[in-house]
């Protein structure tokens, strides 16, 4: 393992899905559900659900560049949320649940924007990406039990209907990062 962790912050729908994703994947380190890129300077969970403090529910990345680049993170990202719909996963609604990546550099900048180039020019959608590119912003941690939500909670209806075919979809496609 590389000394030097670097970061990734990703807005996708509800942050269990992202992070019972990526908490998964060989060379993340830490993956922690939280909020990021609203006004409010001590959002919490109902407060953002409120959608008037500006935050998505995001989730924090600290990944081994030596073992899963940022593309590769870009990849199950956009593989497992439909960036095509603004403000929206499924049944979630609102500003909090946009897809969203706050990049931690300009490396990463450009690496968003190639792959959603990538993305636009192969038609992988059938509609126009929607996701917002935006520079790092303070990001606050979610309350204690949103951490680790879908391994604690499998049997929450949510996590079985919602969260559990995500998980799937994403190890049947990207099975070779998965820990094991």
């Amino acid at each position: 393992m590389t000394s030097k962790l670097e970061l990734a912050t990703l807005g996708g729908g509800c942050f269990w899905c992202l992070e019972a994703v990526f908490s998964q994947l060989k060379g993340i380190e830490i993956c922690e559900s939280g909020y990021s890129g609203g006004s409010d300077p001590n959002p919490n969970y109902d407060k953002v659900c409120s959608g008037k403090t500006g935050h998505a529910e995001v989730v924090r990345l600290h990944f081994d560049p030596e073992v899963i680049n940022f593309r590769k993170i870009l990849a199950v990202f956009f593989a497992i949320h439909d960036p095509t719909t603004l403000n929206r996963q499924g049944n979630d609604i609102g500003t909090q649940y946009r897809s969203v990546i706050f990049y931690h550099s300009e490396e990463q900048r450009e690496a968003a924007e190639q792959f959603m180039q990538e993305l636009v020019n192969r038609k992988i959608f059938n509609a126009p990406l929607v996701t917002e590119l935006k520079p790092a912003e303070t990001y606050f941690p979610g309350e204690t039990y949103h951490q680790q939500y879908f391994e604690n909670n499998p049997m929450q209806p949510y996590c079985a209907y919602v969260v559990a075919p995500k998980l799937e979809k994403a190890e049947d496609l990207f099975g070779d990062l998965f820990k094991r």
